[in-house]
């Protein structure tokens, strides 16, 4: 059986394994149109659970920085290019591995990815040397977003109509549980053990994923093959451009305020340094929640579901400004700030379906990329506020400003379309 389209023979999803010249067949693999709802959900299940690995895996790094730099004896900044040469590795290999898979079976580029994910992350366990980390940070986060993009896609492909919102949101909410949870036990680990054991935990994540995917996955055959041209042509789509611009820009005022949530709390709020986990563990919590409500919103309607996303983010960006000077208030609006900024994701990703027409993988695939580079943006500009002479507080502000120029780029975006 193949997912190229051509017709295959019709195969029954629960055969039992027979036995043939005394060796055991293998149970046959069911097409995607011959698998029930239950199925449907273990096989989303485990494309979450690839999600929550990949989740660990990006985030527990920088809680792990400071041991690193201690054991290979170099100094913070150097430690930190690990989590650079990671995003380097989302950036690069997300619409690079897309674009030339185009006519590889589905099913098999979600086990591949998840291969290559699970040597990366065996690597960075080896403790060997920096530049050997660096290799091997840099091989894990290759397949980070075209993994998040296919799977999202298969999700989609799968899912009755009127619900493709709900079920990338579904497989999307991996990565928030794995930012909730994954995180904090792979930091306990790395602390108690010793950093190298926090991606052993990441490596048998994705190996549980890997096994999952190989019995579970059925063959993608709605999802047809295509050529590097095809999926390059996204690149000539202005909507698809658009869409990502609103990505980037919405996406990285919730980083401004993210990346230096710790000053602000202690310096602003006074919270004691011992209890950030907290605040972290509610902007975590309003991820998975706002996720959920992101898939309704897409199903509800794309277009408007951005729009009041991007609102609500000017508005708790705003509010944050205020509240960050009582850790209480200030830890709740944190908490609506990764809601909302959740919100607008599987939106997103649902426009770019829409308007990329046949070349979905790599326009999907390019809003990890936008994400990654909002992440990035967020940061640099709230760096930028901060050595200006500004408190902890006022990122927040440059934020809000952020993501009301991706309201300003909603409306041209949207008239253009119709």
């Amino acid at each position: 059986m193949h997912e190229s389209g051509k017709t295959p023979v019709k195969v029954v999803a629960n055969q039992a394994p027979q036995a043939h010249g005394g060796h055991l067949k293998r149970r046959p693999i069911p097409r995607q149109t011959e698998i029930s709802e239950v199925r449907r959900y273990i096989v989303m299940t485990a494309l979450a659970l690839g999600g929550f690995a990949i989740g660990v895996t990006e985030f527990v790094s920088m809680g792990l920085l400071s041991a690193i730099a201690s054991d290979f004896a170099i100094s913070e900044d150097q430690a930190g290019l690990i989590i650079t040469i990671y995003a380097m590795g989302v950036v690069v290999g997300a619409p690079l591995i897309t674009a030339f898979t185009g006519k590889l079976p589905r099913r098999r580029l979600l086990l591949i990815l998840m291969a290559f994910f699970v040597v990366g992350n065996a690597l960075s366990t080896l403790n060997a040397s920096y530049e050997v980390l660096l290799l091997a940070r840099f091989i894990a986060g290759l397949p980070h977003g075209a993994y998040f993009s296919v799977a999202g896609l298969a999700a989609a492909s799968m899912a009755p109509t009127g619900q493709r919102g709900r079920a990338i949101a579904y497989v999307g909410m991996g990565l928030s549980v794995g930012t909730v949870a994954g995180v904090p036990a792979a930091q306990a680990l790395g602390d108690a053990f010793g950093w190298a054991i926090a991606y052993v935990l990441v490596t048998v994540l994705g190996v549980m994923t890997l096994l999952a995917l190989w019995f579970l996955m059925p063959h993608m055959t709605e999802m047809k093959p295509t050529s590097p041209l095809t999926e390059l042509g996204a690149l000539k789509n202005s909507q698809v451009w658009l869409t990502l611009g609103i990505g980037s820009i919405g996406f990285g005022g919730m980083f401004a305020v993210y990346t230096y949530i710790s000053w602000t709390m202690t310096s602003q709020a006074g919270m004691p340094s011992s209890l950030i986990w907290i605040v972290l563990m509610a902007y975590g919590v309003g991820m998975i929640v706002g996720n959920y409500v992101g898939g309704r919103l897409a199903d509800w309607n794309v277009d408007r579901g951005i729009l009041l996303a991007l609102v609500c983010i000017v508005i708790a960006l705003s509010c944050f400004y205020f509240s960050s000077n009582n850790a209480i208030l200030g830890t709740i609006n944190f908490g609506l700030i990764g809601f909302f900024g959740s919100t607008l994701i599987p939106s997103l990703q649902i426009r770019l379906m829409d308007v990329a027409g046949r070349a979905q993988t790599l326009a999907a695939s390019l809003n990890q990329s936008a994400l990654n580079i909002g992440n990035a943006l967020g940061a640099a500009i709230g760096g930028v506020v901060i050595g200006a002479g500004f408190s902890y507080s006022t990122p927040a502000l440059a934020g809000a400003g952020l993501a009301f120029l991706a309201i300003l780029v909603w409306f041209p975006m949207v008239k253009l379309r119709k």
